[in-house]
């Protein structure tokens, strides 16, 4: 049996694919690195991708939470491609402890990205 992870010529891609797969900006300028997935438990839905930015190998790296919506996998980079800028993401608006059960503080992230919500 081939294994799908390893295979990218398909239209899925292994959760496990995806943890450090690079973000790339619009003009294809590295902007991060994914780290994990949200994925919502009743929908099967993924709502966010953790993406470390900034810092240098790693260390002073922050993590953001950016909606699912806001990536388009580009198969010629390697990576995801966003719209988002770097000022989006330092003016993003701080998660609260439990960010994750907040879904005020969910619409308020999913407004300022400008993508439609996940949950609907």
């Amino acid at each position: 049996m081939q294994d799908a992870a390893k295979d990218h010529n398909h239209d899925f891609v292994s959760s496990r694919d995806v943890d450090g797969t690079a973000v790339y900006s619009l003009k294809h300028e590295h902007v991060g690195t994914i780290d994990h997935l949200m994925i919502d438990k009743e929908t099967g839905k993924v709502a966010y991708a953790i993406m470390g930015f900034g810092g240098f190998l790693g260390l002073g790296e922050e993590e953001y939470a950016i909606p699912w919506g806001s990536l388009n996998y580009d198969r010629s980079a390697g990576g995801f491609v966003t719209d988002i800028t770097p000022d989006q993401l330092k003016a993003a608006p701080p998660r609260p402890e439990n960010w994750y059960r907040d879904r005020t503080y969910q619409t308020r992230l999913y407004d300022h990205y400008g993508v439609p919500y996940f949950w609907l």
